[in-house]
Parts: C-alpha cells; sequence; structure tokens
C-alpha cells in the first residue's frame, strides 16, 4: 500500500476525520485530503508528528511495513477531552501537569521483557510552540492503564480537580531506554 493509502486507512481505524486530523497537525482539511490522494506529501518535521499521534512507525506509515505484534494488540488509543482541565501528579511525582486531554497507548518501540509496553501521556496547552505532552506514567500490562485511564475519566466526570498516578510501574532509565524496576 502506499502512503496515501495507509494513512486514510489509519486515520479511519482510529475514528478520525480529516478535519480532526487537520487540526492535530495544524495544516488544513484540504492539505490532508491531498495526502490521501497521493497528489501531495507532508514535509518530514510534519511525518514525524503523524507517527506520533497515530503511534505508527514511519516504515508502516510510509512503506505499510508490519508493526511490532505487540501493536496489533487490544489496547486502542483511548483519549479522555474533558470540558475543563484536571491537575494530574506523574508517576514519579516530579512533575504535576495541567492536562486537558490524556492518552494512553503502546510504547513507540518494540518493547522487551524488562521495559513497559504502554505509556500514559498529559497534554497540556501552556507550551509557548503549543500542545505539550509528559509521561505520567509506564505499565508493563494493559489491565493497569485501562484502570488508570477508567480512574482518571470518573475523576473528571465527578468535577474532581486532582488526581495522583496510581497504577504506574516503577522505572529506571538506562541510557535511552526504561527499564522496569524490580528493586523498587
Amino acid at each position: 500500500m502506499s502512503f496515501a493509502d495507509n494513512l486514510k486507512s489509519i486515520r479511519k481505524e482510529r475514528h478520525i476525520s480529516q478535519e480532526e486530523l487537520a487540526e492535530i497537525m495544524g495544516v488544513s482539511r484540504q492539505a490532508v485530503s491531498k495526502w490521501e490522494q497521493g497528489s501531495g506529501y507532508p514535509e518530514v518535521e510534519k511525518l514525524i508528528v503523524l507517527t506520533k499521534e497515530l503511534n505508527v512507525s514511519l516504515d508502516y506509515l510510509m512503506l505499510g511495513e508490519k508493526e511490532p505484534a505487540q501493536n496489533s494488540r487490544n489496547l486502542s488509543n483511548h483519549m479522555i477531552v474533558p470540558t475543563g482541565k484536571i491537575t494530574i501528579k506523574s508517576y514519579d511525582g516530579k512533575s504535576i501537569v495541567n492536562c486537558y486531554k490524556v492518552l494512553a497507548s503502546h510504547v513507540m518501540y518494540r518493547a522487551k521483557n524488562d521495559e513497559p509496553k504502554y505509556w500514559l501521556i498529559g497534554v497540556n496547552s501552556g507550551a509557548f510552540w503549543g500542545e505539550k505532552s509528559i509521561v505520567l506514567g509506564w505499565y508493563a500490562d494493559e489491565e493497569k492503564i485501562k484502570r488508570e485511564m477508567d480512574e482518571i475519566a470518573q475523576a473528571i466526570n465527578n468535577g474532581i480537580p486532582a488526581y495522583e498516578i496510581k497504577y504506574a510501574a516503577k522505572v529506571k532509565t538506562n541510557l535511552l531506554r526504561v527499564k522496569l524496576d524490580e528493586e523498587l
């Protein structure tokens, strides 16, 4: 499949309209339409944003190469868009984020056995250049990240202004990788 076919297929699979994708990407709906018709391509910087927002590899987006098996599991991206904000304290207690959007997904790399397979990301709009994403927690299994998302959604629905991450795995950083810390 071509880039155009892949983009259209992934967008529809994620239940994102062309207008929504255009808004996320900071382009017009017509630009997204041209990409999906194969009459144009996004700039390299936009391709990188696309892979991040759609949670796919660049190889998969451009060439249709198979994703790692873990990305085909049951966890689809869950997005919560509250009418207001919720303040969330991160897994390590080093960040407190006013989130207007929370996203749970598979990590962007092929996780090894000693690495978390999922991450929870909080998004705020306080940055000068627009949205800023911050990792709120790392998770070894799908059940715990789903439980975390359910509790965040419940807090938002109940009008609770703050939430502290409860189910994140203990981790340590090793060079550029995040490892599960079994000693903690």
